[in-house]
């Protein structure tokens, strides 16, 4: 009799224990899936029975996302967003299924379901009330960001604008052109919400993706800095005053071309480095490249943060000046061509870090987050990314994009009773297409407040757009509104 009675109790105990794992299963590894999966119904009504914390700016001043009582008992709360386009990239939004932007990188701060909130979720559910989450404050200067979305905007351009706080690495503006308006895909209706986002994923015009920190593009002659920080780093004796060689054209190692300067222009043969850079040259720079080398030149590049793995929280795609494809590529790398592709937010980190006496800042979005009492659950405190150049040579390219801007290419981005050092960049697309048009600024010179970067796309300026003329006039509008001029 004990035999079989044993045995019963073992397969019992194996159900049981088989039953546990299966629980444990489901409640741990596949707890999420399960959570978010679209044919979970009472996941779809309870996103919309949390009251949801605010997105904020300037210290909490505006309103960029909102929660609102609706009193109806199914979707007691919808979601909100008053200044739509201008910041859709950035806040993002809240649907049904999904969320993009700082709605989803701080997804558990807003929904309280963050650690830090444990507390305030007993509470809530203790004395019955809806769960509440906790505000996100942002670092963005809502006037210069607004500024920078109707530059881009009311003329029809695509394209990026980013500004940041060369001391801290506060994000001021990052605003992507053409936009969206957020609202349609936060409605509590899945068809409609789908519909709004197919049509925009459809759209030419890719206005989903944020062209700040999504796609990377060539930069080329801002990225003329970087070359030169790679010089004058090379050898302390170099300063803006050494000469270089400038020919009019510069044979290229291996091949049968010759790289001209811009539109054929001659650059007297010899030329210092603030002349090369004041009128733009391109045969000294793509000569000084070649003369270091790849290996100095990819260095220098990561100095400045290229290739090092960003997130703001939102992710950033990876900059990078390319692969070593010989010496004639790598004089194209050097003047901002070839391989070579940046984002906007990285080429904003290297005209910060030059105005930073050579120090790069990490770039951050989140101010502070505050609890549902009002409290600072956390806040983000300035972080060291890299030492790109010396204090040294940081200034000697500060003078080089003074010249710039007072008797160069970047004189639209002049500002009254202001030093502002910049440089222009045109990059070339592709054989009879449109370029790229750049620039990058900080001001003021002697205590510098904000370091930008404009980028303006192909053929949404015109055939003949460059970037003092086109991008230059943005960055003077941007860098204004933040100094409050």
């Amino acid at each position: 009799m004990n035999g079989p009675l044993k045995r019963v109790s073992v397969a019992c105990l194996l159900m049981f224990g088989l039953l546990m794992a299966n629980v444990t299963y489901l409640g741990t590894v596949k707890a999420e899936d399960l959570r978010t999966d679209s044919r979970n119904v009472r996941a779809f009504y309870a996103r919309y029975n949390i009251d949801r914390g605010w997105i904020t700016a300037d210290d909490g001043k505006t309103t960029l996302a909102k929660t609102v009582d609706t009193g109806d008992t199914t979707f007691r709360f919808a979601r909100e967003y008053p200044l739509g386009k201008a910041f859709a990239h950035i806040v993002g939004f809240f649907a049904p299924e999904s969320s993009s932007g700082i709605e989803r990188a701080e997804g558990r701060y807003l929904d309280g379901s963050h650690p830090d909130l444990v507390v305030r979720r007993a509470v809530d559910l203790v004395s019955g009330k809806p769960a509440k989450g906790a505000s996100v404050d942002l670092t963005l200067n809502t006037k210069a960001q607004e500024i920078a979305y109707k530059d881009l905007a009311s003329t029809g351009k695509r394209g990026a604008v980013v500004a940041l706080n060369p001391k801290t690495g506060a994000i001021l503006t990052m605003t992507s052109a053409p936009s969206y308006d957020p609202n349609p895909l936060a409605l509590a209706n899945k068809e409609k919400v789908n519909k709004a986002y197919n049509k925009l994923d459809k759209d030419p015009d890719k206005p989903l993706l944020d062209r700040a920190i999504d796609l990377t593009y060539a930069p080329g002659s801002t990225f003329k800095t970087v070359t030169s920080a790679a010089f004058l780093s090379d050898d302390t004796s170099r300063d803006e005053n050494t000469e270089v060689d400038a020919p009019d054209s510069l044979p290229l190692p291996g091949t049968t071309i010759s790289l001209p300067n811009y539109h054929g222009e001659s650059c007297g043969g010899r030329a210092t480095m603030v002349e090369a850079l004041t009128v733009s040259c391109n045969t000294p720079f793509a000569k000084i490249g070649m003369d270091l080398g790849y290996d100095k030149m990819k260095e220098q590049a990561q100095k400045f943060g290229v290739g090092v793995p960003l997130e703001i929280p939102l992710g950033v795609a990876s900059s990078s000046i390319g692969p070593d494809e010989g010496k004639a590529a790598l004089a194209q790398t050097s003047i901002g061509q070839r391989s070579n592709q940046m984002t906007p937010l990285q080429m904003a980190m290297v005209a910060a870090g030059i105005a930073n006496q050579g120090t790069v800042m990490k770039p951050y979005l989140v101010n502070k987050i505050m609890g549902p009492d009002g409290t600072e659950i956390d806040g983000t405190r300035p972080e060291e990314l890299s030492e790109a150049v010396s204090p040294e040579v940081a200034g000697e390219l500060t003078k080089m994009m003074i010249n710039v801007v007072q008797h160069g290419t970047g004189t639209a981005a002049q500002l009254p009773g202001m030093t502002v050092a910049g440089k222009t960049g045109t990059a070339e697309t592709s054989p009879g297409k449109p370029s790229h048009a750049w620039f990058i600024a900080f001001a003021p010179v002697e205590d510098p407040k904000v370091a930008v970067a404009v980028f303006v796309e192909s053929g949404s300026a015109g055939n003949d757009a460059t970037g003092g003329a086109v991008a230059a006039p943005i960055a003077h509008d941007v860098m204004q509104a933040v100094l409050g001029q």
